[in-house]
């Protein structure tokens, strides 16, 4: 007999409550980054907030808020791993940030002509927020995903984020390219302000099933550690997580290259709006392309799902690396506007399956016992990313005065990021985990 497919849902690993609710808070919480971090508020930060700044003055500021926001959470997001995993309350946490990043994004409704400082904060706020939840979002994963279901599920989260924040973020570029709609005056910043607080209500609004419907892993403290304060239990747990690496060298070394190539993905999404505005690009051309971004990244980060089944998720993130390299290229040189749409469209094509597939690379090689303690350092690794990605891009600034010297300059966080990935022994990491599924030996 011809062997049927499997149904859609179970391919996309979203056939369960459970898959779907996890996957879900991608939905919700992708629409603070397209619309804060990549889209929006990047553009009305520059045009409105920092009116008194010049165009490249407005790009350093972005970059070094955007270095300190993430820095902070770096700096504390392992010991929260830890202590998340001796007491069992990683949805607990995840609800803290929660509030942080959404009560955050909330107050930039108020934010308007010259409030740089605010607007400063706030934006730092919001990315301690969204960064914190996603160490315990992603420590989640391989509790939620069964063996096989690691790789879907997470490209398959993913899509649905870049379908949510693309909805999200055409119905307010409708709204801000249609002010009478609200009774507003042309060229006011309500519509832009509304847009901003609206990602707040849709970030907690699609969360809820993930509190709802995901269950609590157990907690894993051992007996010798039930009389410690939890505080003190982490520091413990964090050593001995570092120490833990020797078991689980092809780990460490995943982590390594995804500090490398984690560098460039992060700078190119956080500062593509600014350095396009300072192009002098129209606006309504750069939120259209950065929408393009989010609807083709939908298919893609499916098919890259798909290729990562037929030839390993290894070379899928190294062929993503190479697009990469093509698009820091294309940036440097671009001038028409057709080169900023075509820059949206080679980025979409790999930026959902580059990040979703090293979250399930990583996560195929880690304990599942301790995920939130090695998620804890994974999102160290994606936040120190982020921090010297755009410091170094600042600093490119000011030493040759030259943005797109800047932008051109990304290409090798890919280049290096990429030799020190294809020295990851996926099947030896895995084995490795099989040895040893507690992490403690």
């Amino acid at each position: 007999m011809p062997q049927t497919r499997p149904p859609l849902l179970e391919r996309l690993a979203l056939h369960r409550p459970e898959l779907r609710a996890w996957a879900m808070y991608d939905w919700g919480n992708s629409a603070f980054f397209t619309t804060i971090v990549a889209a929006v508020f990047p553009v009305y930060f520059g045009t409105v907030v920092g009116d008194a700044m010049t165009g490249q003055e407005t790009t350093r500021h972005f970059g070094l808020i955007t270095g300190l926001a993430l820095g902070s959470i770096a700096v504390v997001s392992p010991l929260l791993g830890a202590v998340a995993d001796f007491s069992g309350n990683r949805k607990r946490w995840l609800a803290g940030f929660l509030a942080l990043g959404t009560c955050s994004v909330a107050g930039m409704f108020f934010v308007d002509v010259g409030d740089w400082v605010l607007g400063s904060a706030l934006f730092v706020g919001a990315n301690i927020g969204a960064a914190g939840t996603m160490v315990f979002y992603d420590a989640l994963l391989p509790h939620v995903a069964r063996p096989g279901e690691v790789d879907r599920l997470s490209t398959s989260a993913y899509a649905l984020g870049y379908l949510g924040g693309g909805l999200l973020l055409a119905v307010q570029l409708a709204l801000i390219r249609n002010p009478e709609w609200i009774g507003a005056e042309p060229g006011s910043t309500l519509p832009v302000r509304i847009s901003l607080c609206s990602v707040a209500v849709w970030w907690l609004l699609f969360a809820i099933p993930l509190f709802r419907r995901v269950a609590e892993p157990p907690r894993s403290a051992r007996e010798d550690e039930l009389t410690r304060l939890p505080i003190v239990a982490g520091v413990g747990r964090l050593w001995q997580t570092v120490r833990a690496f020797r078991l689980y060298r092809n780990a460490f070394l995943m982590l390594i290259a995804f500090v490398i190539y984690g560098d460039g993905i992060g700078t190119i999404f956080r500062l593509a709006a600014r350095y396009a505005d300072e192009l002098r690009f129209d606006k309504g051309a750069i939120i259209a392309a950065l929408l393009l971004t989010q609807f083709v990244g939908v298919p893609a980060a499916v098919m890259f799902g798909g290729i990562a089944r037929r030839i390993g998720p290894k070379l899928a993130v190294l062929i993503t690396l190479v697009v990469y390299v093509g698009a820091c290229l294309l940036g440097a040189f671009m001038r028409e506007e057709w080169h900023l749409f075509a820059l949206a469209g080679l980025i979409a094509l790999v930026q959902g399956g580059a990040q979703a597939l090293s979250r399930s690379l990583y996560a195929s090689m880690v304990p599942r016992e301790r995920s939130a303690e090695f998620f804890g350092l994974f999102a160290v690794c994606d936040r120190v990313a982020g921090v010297l990605g755009p410091l170094l891009f600042v600093s490119v600034i000011d030493v040759t005065g030259s943005t797109r010297v800047a932008v051109g300059s990304v290409a090798v966080f890919f280049v290096i990021g990429g030799i020190v990935l294809s020295f990851v022994d996926v099947d030896a990491g895995r084995r490795a985990v099989s040895r040893d599924p507690s992490g403690v030996a």
